[in-house]
């Protein structure tokens, strides 16, 4: 490649539906300036400080670039090698133990530039199927519950930011925060200009309550029983749209019954909001049409609430009529397409070898390598400690393994802790990759040569497949050609690499921008679900609903977490390898109210220690009034964090076939108790 070169590209965060552009000027082998691109129309040359430290991956120190393996797991005693022997190794040892007990476990490393567009997942599921191994997707662990709840309402697409800015009257903020919704809050911020109102419900005052008209700070876990109360007082006061609810929903007496009980009062009780605010944002949410509900992302869905919290959110547009409008409906959300968006499918799923798989369950995944099922696993683009619950039994378990195998581009606490081999991936700017927003699809330009012996990920699984003489896994000449079948579909415009390129390196989607615009909605009867048949059948309540509270004991405090700009879960080694994130955060910290932290005799700034039955995690406090008490606060992706979390599984097994996507999240929950250290 030339010295001297700009090219376009999309941030190699993969913030969804936040997916931001990028205008990178090469200056040499190693050395970039990266800016916002003014000409994207999604981010329209925004950048927030996750995307200005993406220069800091391109020349680091850090950066993994040759394999690696040691004899020893948990030894620094790393031993370089070559790509044929750590392929060998692997495959010798894939063949000796058989397919089916091969897992392959992939994060959103893997995909920093085709998110949203899928390319290289896809290309990895065909591997995984030609081969007939274990293969699980990490939907499960972000926003799958969510989807999962969504789904059985029926409100799985969403309506974009831009319909929301141009259109909505009321705009209610659920869970959702501006470090992972940047794009959209300013559309948000266009509403409010136009006059729209906008609520934020959450468990502190996070940075977007800045912007709110009213902040509504619930008890974590609670935000299912809140909803119910809205709908048993507009359905108590006759505010529901009575010709939509007769027409394109199912099950309205039922829920009417349901909720009878469930009043501002039972809700106040269990989410710690008064009787009469809940009355109050029934009302304004009834009046308000069209509304929009921004639903957040992994955090809301972790813990207490699980899928419960979406399946009672999603009812309150079908109750109101504020589905199939402008300005209505769910907004943009984690995982989440516009009406009509969609993408060729390369993944062979049609050729998928019979075996005893299992399932996207994050419970029986761990319970598959304690027991010996799953013996060699590659984790690629992940981090598996950081990610599973329960830091300490998943450890245990990996120990089991004969083979780890890690593929990434700095080390993290999984490779570091029980790793046997290290592959070394590509940065986003050393392959070409697509990624795609609700609106548009757009090139992410290969604008480096891979540093050291970097290679992409499907050079890992074609030599692999070579080894173990797996057929048809790469049937394409290059990479473009893999991308150009992804990009064939009507909703592209039947696109290509080419095409891209021709067109400034983006294509408008052929979407809806109002989701559900035709009224058919994702369910069995084509309409949205009060009551849910589907959910009985797996074993679930037919109606939303809250489950009892499980109060923690006086000394213990609610653990909650979520995101911040400074990390994305637990990306380039939870942050700590790019330094300006990296000094914007350098330890743990928990966010304590004040009476919390008197009553523990605690200031601010002090060292802490968490801990309950499963672990400990030192952290510093910080006391603030934008928590309330009962609870406290951290970001997610901190090594060690996971020890204190719940593994038991959220959903029966019953249901987790019941969406395309994978929902097999355990709960996350934990209670801590809290002391100085």
């Amino acid at each position: 490649m030339s010295k001297l070169h700009t090219v376009k590209t999309m941030c190699p965060m993969n913030c969804h539906p936040t997916l931001c552009g990028m205008t990178v000027t090469v200056n040499g082998p190693r050395d970039v300036t990266i800016i916002g691109d003014p000409d994207n129309p999604d981010s329209q040359g925004f950048l927030c400080m996750r995307g200005n430290a993406a220069h800091e991956i391109v020349a680091n120190p850090r950066r993994l670039l040759v394999p690696q393996t040691r004899s020893t797991r948990g030894s620094p005693d790393w031993q370089d090698t070559d790509w044929d022997r750590a392929l060998d190794r692997i495959a010798d040892r894939m063949q000796a133990v058989g397919r089916e007990a091969v897992g392959i476990w992939p994060g959103h490393g893997n995909v920093a530039n085709d998110y949203g567009f899928g390319v290289k997942r896809a290309q990895l599921e065909r591997f995984a199927n030609l081969y007939g191994c274990q293969y699980w997707n990490p939907a499960m662990i972000c926003w799958g519950l969510g989807g999962f709840g969504l789904g059985l309402t029926g409100a799985l697409e969403t309506s974009t930011k831009e319909d929301m800015g141009a259109h909505s009257q009321m705009i209610i903020l659920w869970g959702a925060n501006t470090v992972s919704q940047a794009n959209t809050i300013k559309h948000v911020e266009a509403a409010k200009r136009r006059g729209a109102r906008i609520v934020v419900i959450d468990v502190r005052r996070t940075e977007l309550s800045a912007l709110a008209h009213e902040v509504i700070l619930v008890r974590p876990g609670s935000d299912a029983a809140l909803a119910l109360a809205m709908m048993q007082v507009i359905i108590s006061e006759g505010l529901q749209d009575d010709a939509f609810v007769q027409q394109h929903t199912v099950g309205f007496e039922a829920l009417r019954d349901h909720v009878a009980h469930m009043t501002p009062q039972w809700a106040a009780s269990r989410t710690g909001v008064e009787a009469g605010r809940i009355v109050d944002l029934a009302r304004d949410y009834a009046a308000s049409k069209p509304a929009m509900l921004v639903i957040g992302g992994s955090s809301l869905h972790k813990g207490d609430n699980s899928w419960t919290a979406a399946r009672a959110i999603s009812c309150l547009p079908g109750l109101t009529g504020n589905f199939g409008l402008a300005g209505a409906g769910i907004g943009p959300r984690h995982g989440a397409r516009s009406h009509g968006a969609g993408f060729g499918d390369i993944s062979a799923a049609d050729r998928r070898l019979p075996g005893r798989y299992i399932p996207n369950q994050m419970e029986a995944i761990i319970e598959a390598i304690e027991d010996g099922r799953i013996k060699v696993l590659m984790s690629l683009g992940s981090n598996f400690l950081s990610s599973f619950p329960d830091t300490e039994r998943v450890r245990a378990a990996l120990e089991r393994l004969e083979l780890f195998v890690s593929y990434d581009i700095f080390a993290n606490q999984t490779i570091r802790e029980v790793a046997d081999i290290v592959l070394p991936g590509t940065i986003w700017l050393e392959e070409i990759g697509a990624k795609a927003t609700n609106t548009h699809v757009y090139l992410s330009e290969q604008a480096l040569e891979p540093a050291g012996q970097a290679r992409p990920l499907y050079e890992l699984y074609k030599g692999l497949a070579h080894r173990l003489n797996v057929e048809d896994v790469y049937p394409w000449p290059d990479q473009i050609a893999a991308i150009d079948a992804v990009l064939d579909h009507p909703a592209t415009g039947h696109a290509s690499v080419a095409a891209l390129r021709a067109s400034g390196g983006r294509a408008a989607l052929k979407i809806s921008h109002i989701a559900y615009p035709t009224l058919a909605f994702d369910t069995p009867s084509g309409k949205i679900e009060f009551l849910s048949q589907k959910a009985a059948d797996m074993g679930l309540p037919a109606l939303p609903h809250a489950p009892d509270p499980d109060l923690p004991d006086p000394e213990e405090l609610i653990l909650t977490q979520g995101r911040t700009f400074a990390h994305f879960h637990s990306f380039y080694d939870h942050a700590r390898a790019l330094p300006s994130l990296a000094a914007r955060e350098s330890e743990p910290q928990i966010w304590i109210a004040p009476q919390d932290a008197e009553t523990r005799g605690i200031s601010d700034g002090d060292a802490i220690t968490l801990s309950n039955t499963r672990g400990t995690f030192a952290a510093r406090a910080k006391v603030t009034k934008r928590m309330p008490t009962g609870a406290v606060w951290t970001r997610d992706g901190w090594p060690g964090f996971n020890i204190l979390t719940d593994s038991a599984a959220a959903l029966p097994d019953t249901a987790l076939h019941g969406f395309p996507f994978s929902v097999g999240q355990s709960g996350f929950g934990a209670r801590v108790l809290l002391t100085r250290a």
